[in-house]
């Protein structure tokens, strides 16, 4: 195994263990989207914990980019490009009812089939996202 793989299956298990110990201690859902989204909005009782889980997800930036700044690439893609993807992906959470941490790391773990099906769908619009950009000339 490369390194490469045991960077991704420590990544992989910490996003685990962060959202298992959020259900656990808090009774929350991980769903990232959500969590931003509600720290956005002017009303909320439990900002709280949703300001420590960003700080937490932000100092995790921090430090990889500090311990291996190799792991943290340039995009490949514009920075306008790069803003209108995210604004894209917000709008997309909001429509599918929740994003890939939501949906794909803790929807699929409770046997969730309406994660499932937001989870396929993700996943082929990703792929056919890429093969188009790809087919058009776009970024590698």
């Amino acid at each position: 195994m490369t390194s490469t793989y045991l960077v991704a299956l420590g990544g992989g298990a910490m996003i685990g263990l962060s959202a298992t110990l959020l259900w656990l201690c808090l009774g929350r859902i991980a769903g990232c989207s959500g969590i931003w989204g509600q720290i956005l909005t002017p009303v909320v009782t439990d900002r709280s914990w949703r300001l420590a889980f960003a700080a937490g997800m932000i100092a995790a930036g921090v430090v990889a980019a500090l311990v291996a700044p190799s792991s943290i690439s340039r995009s490949p893609a514009p920075l306008g490009v790069v803003a209108v993807a995210g604004l894209l992906v917000g709008f997309g959470t909001r429509l599918g009812n929740g994003c890939t941490s939501g949906h794909g790391v803790c929807g699929l773990s409770r046997l969730s089939v309406r994660s499932l099906a937001a989870v396929v769908t993700f996943m082929v619009t990703g792929g056919v996202t890429v093969a188009v950009v790809r087919l058009a000339g776009g970024w590698s």
